[in-house]
């Protein structure tokens, strides 16, 4: 089942069902945390909810797609009232390709033949999928920000003005809520542009802390299953309507260092993960980025996703933040 979170102009949110080239709105849940959140009070599932729940207004999907109706296309998945409950994460070093660009970047500061971002990768190929019942390798970990960072297809990805760069990751997000008990659950999967500063980054890998901190999207569909083994896809950077670079790309549990369920338990281990109707979006890494095939994008450049079974692709335009200002000193109490 496919999902999609919108808002009208004048009409507020809705959530709406994904079924060819229409989308069928639905009755009494009006974003997709209020459907999480009732199945899990319920004891049902998102899926019969929504079946149960079907009204007759439909929608056509390519005028929303193309920014060209009254309807807006919203983050696939978000906290409805408060951005500070949403946690944004990721687990990098999870595809060879993204450990070797990693290398590549790192070795000539750290003089090594083998970096500790390709060390970690490789302890990630030894134990990130362990025996059932067992515990794995800890992954790399990374924060992104709260849901204030979260864009939808469509919106612009910013650069700010204290940037170096941004630059495209594309990925599939694992989208969570938490119970009412902390105990969270697995709502399902959506296309994802992780997007950093891989400038920042490739100073010291060090900086890849702050490097994270910037936009991100997700969508424009959720899609609720709990199929994650092989994912094929396409990414390609655009400037004027000419295709600067394009790549194929594989995901998945097949394509990782890690599996699934040892991603899950390293990110829910932490108390602080699991608070009552908290949800998280966690990217799984990615398998290639322009910024390794040597592009520097620029601004008005598309970024677009395309992962086979996750829907319509996920595009956004970039946009450098020329501006001048900067944080001034903090007013005293």
């Amino acid at each position: 089942m496919h999902l999609i979170q919108l808002l009208h102009n004048s009409g507020g949110r809705r959530i709406a069902m994904v079924m060819g080239e229409e989308l069928i709105l639905i009755k009494k849940y009006l974003t997709a945390f209020d459907l999480a959140k009732s199945a899990m009070e319920q004891k049902s599932s998102i899926t019969a909810l929504v079946e149960g729940n079907i009204s007759q207004e439909r929608i056509s999907y390519h005028p929303v797609y193309q920014g060209l109706s009254a309807w807006k296309i919203l983050p696939a998945f978000d906290h409805p009232t408060d951005p500070r409950c949403c946690m944004i994460t990721g687990t990098g070093l999870t595809h060879t390709a993204s450990a070797k660009n990693r290398q590549a970047m790192h070795a000539a500061a750290e003089q090594s033949k083998l970096t500790d971002s390709m060390i970690m990768y490789q302890w990630g190929m030894e134990g990130g999928k362990p025996e059932a019942g067992n515990i794995g390798i800890q992954p790399e970990w990374f924060y992104k920000g709260n849901g204030s960072q979260l864009k939808a297809h469509g919106d612009p990805l910013c650069v700010p003005n204290y940037g170096l760069d941004g630059g495209e990751e594309p990925e599939i997000a694992g989208i969570y809520i938490n119970d009412g008990d902390g105990t969270p659950h697995r709502v399902g999967f959506a296309t994802a542009n992780e997007f950093s500063d891989h400038v920042m980054e490739k100073k010291n890998y060090l900086y890849l802390a702050p490097s994270k901190i910037r936009h991100c999207s997700i969508g424009p569909e959720l899609v609720i299953t709990d199929a994650f083994k092989s994912i094929a896809g396409k990414a390609s950077i655009s400037r004027r309507d000419q295709i600067l670079w394009e790549q194929t790309l594989h995901t998945g549990e097949d394509h990782m260092s890690h599996s699934l369920e040892n991603l899950e338990y390293h990110h829910f281990k932490y108390d602080n993960h699991r608070l009552p109707w908290d949800i998280h979006i966690h990217f799984m890494g990615t398998s290639a980025f322009s910024f390794g095939a040597g592009i520097s994008l620029q601004d008005g450049d598309l970024m677009s996703i395309l992962w086979e079974g996750m829907g319509r692709a996920l595009v956004n335009p970039l946009s450098v933040d020329k501006s001048d200002k900067k944080m001034m000193p903090l007013p005293r109490l």
